[in-house]
């Protein structure tokens, strides 16, 4: 049996969401391991001088606990 413990990690992007999503990922892994998903629950963007600044997501990463 496995126990699955979830996060919840605000990433950012000046490209793009998928590049935002991708980002929150990577820096995740770097303290937590065996990552298994991850959920887009929320996008936003910043806009600076009418034009899209920054793209933000807020994911739930999921993680099997050893």
């Amino acid at each position: 049996m496995a126990i699955v413990k979830t996060i919840e990690v605000i990433a950012s992007s000046e490209k793009s969401w998928d590049d935002a999503a991708k980002n929150g990922i990577e820096e995740a892994g770097k303290t937590v391991k065996n990552i298994k998903s991850a959920w887009v629950s929320d996008q936003k963007v910043i806009v600076t001088n009418n034009e899209i600044a920054e793209y933000r997501v807020n994911l739930k990463i999921s993680f099997v606990i050893d």
